[in-house]
């Protein structure tokens, strides 16, 4: 079924980051693909950059069903295993979000969630830019 989300980009566009292309990539897919999953039908996901002093911030927010703080807590975890189910009972066991954390955490970046229930969630991370002198 589709959904008929409608995603945006607020990009900055001379941000050069120090990680790896094929890591960002995965990182980035997982975080959209997790947004479209959690979104329902015509909802909205917004992907946005912009430099944060010797950062580039990354934000992929969504307008999606959002999550408690106890699902919150255990989300990044491996030693707590938890299936969830998407809008359309897509499921999903948090394992993409866990190799985001490694893979954000390698590049010297870091990683977090802000989200309420019924309020959508915001996945924001950082990684170093090249810097130029």
């Amino acid at each position: 079924a589709r959904k008929g989300i409608t995603i945006e980009h607020e990009l900055q566009n001379d941000l050069i980051v120090l990680a790896d292309e094929d890591m960002l990539n995965t990182v980035i897919r997982n975080l959209i693909t997790n947004a479209i999953k959690f979104t329902g039908k015509d909802g909205k996901i917004t992907i946005h950059a912009e430099e944060q002093g010797k950062y580039a911030e990354i934000r992929v927010i969504d307008t999606g069903i959002g999550m408690d703080d106890k699902v919150l807590s255990n989300l990044f975890r491996l030693d707590i295993s938890h299936t969830s189910f998407g809008t359309n009972s897509e499921s999903g066991t948090g394992l993409g979000l866990i190799l985001c954390k490694e893979f954000i955490e390698r590049q010297g970046g870091k990683i977090w969630v802000e989200s309420q229930v019924g309020m959508g969630s915001k996945f924001i991370f950082y990684l170093p830019l090249v810097i130029h002198e």
